[in-house]
């Protein structure tokens, strides 16, 4: 495993970490038991950082996680999110006692005095221009609360606005091959203001795994089956916003390119940590085996820039029109 610095926090984190949104919900049938075994797995293997949410399984992400927390003795950072649970989600609602209220919430399953990093859940744009929900942040730090706080967004205008306030550490945003657009200018901000990004979605919801078809069907409870033009929420977090026939005749490209003994999911993890500005992947996981896939891209050779190049144009060409100018 390979770590980098977490933005001014201090950590070294896994350059591979684990995402728990499936373990939680949305992404059809899940076993306690198994996600747990998932967890543990992630752990043996080096991990030391964990991505949740309090709306992932209504809080079953978080208490999965505090489990596993109980059960090892290896220090794990674990970042949580707060804000959708909104009804409705509203700039307004990111005030101070909704926001105190979810923390308390997310302190209790998580089983903790603190939490590590509290991240904005991808809230509506207007929170950006909102110094007063920032100032909140800042007060649950100086209580104890949290250790650190940062951003979920959607869009790369929400993510250059974010790390304008000088106490955001993280921004977490869609990177993968098929959403390429926060690495022509927001990832130099990035750097050069020492704020760590959490790539979410590595693998476009599947997608980039190979693994499938125009005939693979999803369960009414997976959000791949209900949000693919955005029924639920945003539709670039299904398949990353793009068509999937169009996605589908992509990765058959992108089969034909993945080096002899790598799986596509392994490519696709690696081809995300070729960018310096790049704290960690998050992909989920909601089995050993899949967390065993996933880990063995961080200690894999770098990219050719040849290859590089085949990338970059297989966006160009047939995924840049359909979602760059959207996120």
């Amino acid at each position: 495993m390979q770590y980098r610095e977490l933005g001014r926090t201090g950590w070294k984190v896994s350059t591979i970490s684990f995402g728990a949104w499936a373990i939680g919900g949305t992404w059809g049938a899940v076993d306690d038991r198994e996600s747990l075994a998932a967890l543990h797995r992630a752990i043996d293997l080096g991990v030391n950082f964990i991505d949740t949410a309090d709306v992932y399984g209504d809080g079953r992400s978080e208490r999965l996680i505090a489990q596993l927390r109980q059960q090892r003795a290896e220090p794990i950072v674990v970042a949580t999110k707060a804000g959708r649970r909104l009804n409705p989600h509203t700039a307004a609602g990111y005030n101070r006692a909704n926001l105190t209220a979810f923390v308390e919430r997310s302190l209790q399953n998580l089983q903790t005095e603190a939490l590590d990093l509290l991240q904005l859940h991808c809230p509506p744009t207007a929170v950006y221009y909102m110094p007063e929900t920032f100032a909140v942040l800042d007060d649950l730090v100086q209580q104890g609360k949290l250790r650190y706080y940062g951003v979920s967004v959607e869009k790369v205008e929400e993510a250059l606005k974010a790390i304008e306030f000088p106490n955001v550490q993280s921004v977490q945003i869609i990177f993968n091959i098929f959403r390429q657009r926060p690495a022509e200018l927001f990832f130099q901000e990035a750097l050069r203001r020492k704020v760590g990004i959490l790539a979410r979605v590595p693998l476009a919801s599947g997608l980039l795994t190979g693994k499938l078809s125009a005939v693979s069907t999803f369960a009414a409870d997976d959000h791949r089956a209900f949000n693919r033009s955005g029924e639920a929420f945003d539709r670039g977090e299904t398949f990353s916003g793009v068509d999937y026939a169009t996605a589908l005749q992509a990765v058959e490209e992108l089969r034909r390119w993945t080096p002899p003994g790598w799986t596509m999911t392994q490519l696709a993890l690696r081809w995300i940590q070729m960018f310096e500005a790049v704290t960690c992947s998050i992909p989920g996981a909601k089995r050993p085996d899949q967390v065993e896939d996933n880990l063995k891209a961080a200690d894999l050779p770098p990219l050719s820039d040849e290859l590089m190049a085949q990338l970059r144009g297989l966006y160009d060409q047939r995924i840049r029109p359909l979602v760059h100018h959207y996120w």
